[in-house]
């Protein structure tokens, strides 16, 4: 018989004799030294395979690999909408002592007169390139403003931020108008010198509601342009206004931060569907926003010392009025360009969604 065959013998089977192999035999296992029992060796454990191969002989199935915890979107982090809502606040309190001080004490009355007084100077000339731009705000530019940033919303299936820029740009100009005709008043301080409360300027803060939504509405890689081209033209509404002598600096200034106060509100309710997916970190916003503040930085300085120079008295010299009227231009695009440096990163932490591990 050959060697590669097992044994067999005649075995009753269900078609009549015949014969069929035997099963293997077992592997007969080395006998254990003498005196010493007999212990099984275990087999070795699998070693784990790498996802995808190549596996040894042997291995059928691979092992599955192991899957990352499942995260879910749940809006923006607690501590963005916490520090939206404390710029808000803070724009809010900030555009009160602005009051406070130019239009409610005798100083602040005094420094604006001379400011007022200033803008006489190359007056001719600088409306000539001011009036245009005024003559761009008025309802329908509101409504065109609101209209093309919803729009925008809507086009990025944004359902959410097309109603928190509709509550921006309503709340900031029905805010200024309320604050201007009915909550703030202007108690005549200096004598001679009569003028209806005019704080907020209704004009910048339409410029700088239509801005700052287009600024919510963009995507994320486009908002740094939109917050310097935004804040630059509302800046040049808000200067247009002293070059006219329609406003004083305070107005302007205030307007900016009614503005910055509805944004950052409406930042800190930001719903799960004006999140902006998959968004990580943005360096490039940070550069800019630190531009902006370093610029805002350096126009505020100028803006101290102008004022600083200029004496809250009805003596002051055509030269101190411009240097007054200086300092107010310089109080405007500092305030402008800071309060768009914050706004730019409101909006792009509370924009960020807060990723948090799914519980199954």
């Amino acid at each position: 018989m050959p060697a590669d065959h097992a044994p067999t013998r005649p075995l009753p089977t269900s078609g009549g004799a015949g014969t069929r192999p035997l099963p293997a035999t077992p592997p007969v296992l080395p006998p254990a030294p003498s005196g010493a029992p007999y212990q099984p060796v275990a087999p070795a454990p699998a070693a784990p395979y790498p996802p995808g191969g190549p596996y040894p002989a042997g291995a059928s199935y691979p092992p599955a690999p192991r899957r990352p915890p499942a995260v879910e979107a749940v809006g923006p982090s607690t501590a963005s909408r916490v520090v939206a809502a404390v710029v808000a606040v803070l724009a809010v309190a900030s555009a009160w002592l602005v009051w406070r001080f130019f239009v409610d004490t005798y100083a602040g009355q005094m420094l604006e007169r001379a400011a007022f007084d200033g803008a006489v100077t190359g007056q001719g000339e600088l409306w000539a390139v001011a009036e245009p731009v005024l003559d761009t705000v008025s309802v329908a530019f509101v409504v065109g403003g609101l209209g093309a940033a919803m729009g925008i919303a809507l086009l990025r299936r944004r359902w959410g931020l097309a109603v928190q820029v509709a509550f921006l740009v309503v709340g900031a100009n029905v805010t200024t108008q309320l604050v201007k005709h009915s909550l703030l008043g202007r108690e005549e301080l200096i004598g001679g010198w009569q003028w209806e409360n005019s704080l907020p300027s209704g004009h910048t803060t339409v410029a700088g509601s239509v801005a700052a939504a287009l600024l919510l509405v963009v995507p994320r890689a486009a908002r740094p342009l939109v917050a310097v081209l935004g804040g630059a033209y509302t800046a040049a509404t808000g200067i247009s206004t002293l070059v006219g002598q329609w406003h004083r600096p305070s107005d302007v200034v205030a307007a900016v931060l009614v503005v910055l106060a509805w944004a950052a509100l409406v930042c800190a309710f930001t719903p799960r569907s004006a999140l902006d997916p998959g968004a990580r970190s943005s360096p490039g916003s940070t550069v800019m926003a630190v531009l902006l503040l370093l610029g805002a930085g350096a126009a505020g300085v100028a803006a101290a010392l102008a004022l600083r120079a200029t004496p809250a008295t009805w003596d002051t010299t055509a030269a101190q009025e411009v240097t007054a009227y200086a300092g107010g231009v310089a109080g405007v695009l500092a305030v402008t360009a800071a309060a768009f440096a914050v706004l730019l990163l409101v909006r792009q932490s509370t924009a960020r969604p807060d990723a948090r591990p799914v519980r199954r």
